[in-house]
């Protein structure tokens, strides 16, 4: 997994976890800022919601970008995007896009899901392959999963410690994503100081994170579940995501000491 992928765990790990209306609408934006090791800026991210029609079915349109800046930009350039088709009521995807370039490593996929023969088509640009996998039922791609946790999990029936586990298709395999819920904590953000729900993803350990638990996220506890800031422990240096500018969230945004 590259470094670049934490900011994407940020748009799925966004647990919002049980509510009784949607916790996000067409028209929600979100603008991240990172830093490596706790003193350069290393790059920025965004995250859009739309509503349009795919096959004449009514989806949700997201769309992830990821970019380094500053110093960093001129020793390994990033540019990602990533999209996600989904379906508005069942939260399913239908159709996914990575197409990314770090540092010259590049990937263009596009994948299709069928949810009913529970099948994921992959075709690579880049190699013009097209090949098809078997996947598990209602699969995830790694940015729905962000919006279907938002609205399915319950915060009310787990405790501290307990883990949560969606199936997600990655690339060209199922990928089994799991969290650990850590519990409630009070932090200062850019927009003062906010109650948010701690949780712990589990990574691949390896070239880019130290071990599984090299992980932090902060959300809010009100009903956006917004993402507010992600830590990471890398094998080289550490990484840190901040929320710097939102808009048209749904539900009011809870602060309880202005900045």
């Amino acid at each position: 997994m590259n470094k670049f992928l934490l900011i994407i765990l940020i748009f799925y790990l966004n647990a919002s976890f049980a509510q009784q209306s949607s916790a996000f609408e067409t028209g929600e934006w979100f603008k991240f800022e990172m830093s490596y090791s706790g003193f350069f800026k290393a790059g920025e991210a965004t995250l859009s919601v739309k509503e349009e029609l795919l096959n004449k079915k009514p989806v949700y349109h997201v769309t992830g970008k990821g970019w380094t800046t500053g110093a960093i930009k001129w020793f390994f350039k990033v540019k990602d995007r990533y999209e996600s088709y989904f379906d508005k009521q069942k939260l399913i995807p239908y159709k996914f896009i990575r197409d990314i370039d770090e540092g010259g490593h590049t990937k263009n996929l596009e994948m299709t899901f069928d949810q009913v023969n529970h099948k994921a088509t992959v075709y690579d640009k880049k190699h013009n392959t097209n090949l098809v996998y078997d996947t598990k039922p209602n699969v995830q791609d790694m940015v729905s999963t962000f919006y279907y946790l938002r609205n399915k999990l319950d915060i009310t029936k787990i405790k501290p410690g307990n883990e949560i586990q969606v199936d997600m298709f990655f690339d060209e395999e199922n990928y089994g994503f799991k969290l650990r819920y850590l519990g409630e904590e009070t932090i200062d953000t850019n927009f003062g100081t906010v109650e948010t729900l701690k949780f712990r993803p589990y990574v691949m350990a390896g070239r880019v994170f130290k071990e599984e638990e090299s992980l932090t996220l902060w959300v809010s506890k009100d009903k956006n579940r917004v993402p507010l800031r992600v830590k990471a422990d890398l094998a080289v240096g550490s990484l840190r995501a901040d929320l710097t500018e939102f808009k048209g969230l749904k539900h009011p945004f809870k602060i309880l000491v202005n900045n």
